[in-house]
């Protein structure tokens, strides 16, 4: 855990406002006098008038030195500072071989083979600075399930930003979500760039810290965040994990792509886009089956840069959305906090495009009032001129970046692309997020979700299974007093089966005991009762996005 930032010991001061006067401070105890004269006028005579012209001028000294200290490295918004985020089950760990489980309830089944892995922010240094949950160096933690027995492991993602601070020893890269607060920050900021112009970095081979998701794209295992291209990972025989390198898809996208691509089971596409601060903001494109990136599709018809970070595609179609979360790269340059800007009175829009679509010439916008999705759990289309988007949608973002206790509820929505007409049905007012699904339903008409019960994100204290067609609960469990769990992942278990035929799991950690389990449960079971236990050699801090994969899935 992080050791607070020694603070610089100012003289106590007590800060006084008067509706006819500027805010003025003073030294404690000296100017006890000069305070209950600005209180009560009628005391001032009864001051000297060497302390009359003394203490403003102490005073005057104090304010501007307040005033400059606060300009120059001003206190940090818990939201950002590194010794209030990442304490607890968020501090960070070390790395672990690959180490044996105890399973301490129930049994794994013998067809249950392959790999679980979930990806999660771990800072290998203490930060200089701001650092939010976001951007926390990647660190993987991985269970090898095989013949009824597991093995865990975890490791940071090897990135190119994790390699060069871990040889210098400190921090160099800037933390741009988390934002600059005051001049230090920019100077900062400023070394970092001369570092990249005197050639002794080069951003070209990525900023991001690849800590947000797993994903498999084309055969490849890929740690994804939304701030750089994926990284390729390999989980060997004895279920230790390697960094291969960035994926390379196209030298010309040095930029970024998504952390929750998509993929058709069928035509074993993948669908996927880039964003920036300049025109275009967001860029659509496909990978296909070899992993040969095909043509971009910009859409100039997003205007301003917002925030999005999922999406989601049907049998024809790719479905986007802007939130009322802008960037502003004015307010970093100038260390005013994060670029993130939230705009209220911005109306929200849902876009649709076809999947293959050679130009954004076809893309359809329609306005969805305050539709600010976390996360998109799935869509599809329900004639020809219907679809149906399933989304945890964020009420308020006023405080996004402040407090991780979202007000969160799941919507289903349905627009007629031919008349532009938007239905909106709240399935849930429970916070649900960071959900799953059958992923051979992927853009299909589906019935079922499992979705985590926010406690305060990425904390989540239970979890639900959902009928989408009725927005009935027909599963729910909660993890127990101090216990908190992650996304819970459904894996199915043969293909021809039912969709809600297989298991749900998730890691859960007990924050009374310090410890944390795997959990295997039963999907059909209304309260998923548990399929195994298996106790866990080490804490496993919170994290983001996980997956299970067989061992068929990928060549490891």
């Amino acid at each position: 855990m992080f050791t607070k930032k020694p603070k610089i010991n100012h003289p106590k001061t007590e800060m006084i406002s008067s509706t006819c006067s500027p805010i003025l401070s003073f030294t404690q105890p000296k100017d006890v006098m000069m305070i209950r004269a600005v209180r009560n006028p009628k005391a001032l005579e009864k001051t000297t008038s060497l302390k009359m012209h003394a203490s403003p001028l102490k005073s005057m000294k104090t304010s501007i030195l307040h005033f400059f200290s606060n300009f120059i490295d001003p206190p940090l918004n818990p939201s950002v500072d590194p010794t209030h985020v990442f304490k607890g089950n968020l501090a960070p760990v070390d790395e672990m071989k690959p180490t044996n489980c105890e399973v301490i309830e129930g049994e794994l089944p013998l067809c249950l083979n392959g790999v679980y892995i979930r990806n999660g922010p771990n800072p290998q240094l203490q930060p200089r600075r701001a650092l939010n949950l976001l951007e926390g160096d990647g660190m993987l933690h991985s269970l090898r399930l095989s013949n009824g027995k597991a093995t865990y492991c975890n490791r940071y993602v090897k990135t190119y930003k994790y390699m060069v601070e871990k040889e210098v020893g400190f921090p160099i890269f800037p933390n741009m979500l988390s934002g600059l607060y005051g001049l230090l920050d920019v100077a900062r900021l400023s070394k970092f760039i001369r570092r990249y112009v005197t050639g002794n970095l080069d951003i070209l081979k990525g900023i991001g810290v690849a800590n947000t998701s797993v994903a498999i794209v084309s055969g490849k295992l890929l740690a994804l965040c939304e701030s750089d291209l994926p990284y390729i990972v390999n989980v060997t025989q004895n279920g230790d994990i390697e960094t291969l390198g960035r994926w390379e898809i196209d030298k010309n996208l040095h930029s970024n792509m998504t952390a929750h691509p998509k993929v058709d089971s069928e035509t074993k596409d993948t669908f996927a886009y880039s964003w920036s601060f300049k025109t275009p903001h967001l860029t659509f494109f496909r990978i296909d089956e070899k992993g040969v990136k095909q043509n971009e599709v910009p859409i100039f018809s997003m205007h301003r840069p917002s925030l999005i970070h999922d999406f989601a595609i049907t049998k024809r179609f790719a479905i986007f959305h802007e939130t009322q979360l802008t960037f502003s790269l004015s307010k970093v340059l100038i260390g005013r906090g994060s670029p993130l800007v939230y705009e209220p009175n911005k109306t929200t829009r849902i876009g649709v495009i076809p999947r293959y679509a050679n130009s954004d010439s076809k893309m359809k916008w329609f306005k969805v009032p305050r539709f600010n999705a976390s996360h998109i759990v799935n869509a599809w289309e329900n004639d020809e001129d219907e679809i149906i988007v399933v989304a945890s949608n964020i009420l308020s973002l006023e405080n996004f970046l402040d407090s991780m206790k979202l007000d969160v509820v799941l919507e289903k929505i349905k627009i007629n692309t031919q008349t532009g007409h938007v239905c909106r049905n709240l399935l849930s007012t429970s916070k649900l997020d960071l959900g799953s699904i059958n992923t051979s339903y992927m853009g299909k008409k589906t019935q079922y979700a499992y979705l985590g019960v926010i406690e305060e994100a990425p904390k989540m204290s239970g979890l639900v299974k959902i009928d989408l067609e009725t927005g009935d609960e027909v599963g729910r469990r909660f993890y127990g007093d101090d216990c908190f769990g992650g996304e819970p992942v459904f894996v199915r278990r043969n293909v021809e089966d039912d969709e809600d035929d297989g298991f749900v799991m998730t890691f859960v950690h007990n924050e009374r005991t310090d410890e944390s389990m795997f959990l295997l449960m039963d999907p059909k079971s209304p309260d998923f009762a548990t399929i195994a236990a298996l106790k866990l050699p080490r804490r496993v801090p919170y994290g983001f996005h996980s997956l299970f994969f067989t061992n068929s899935k990928i060549p490891i």
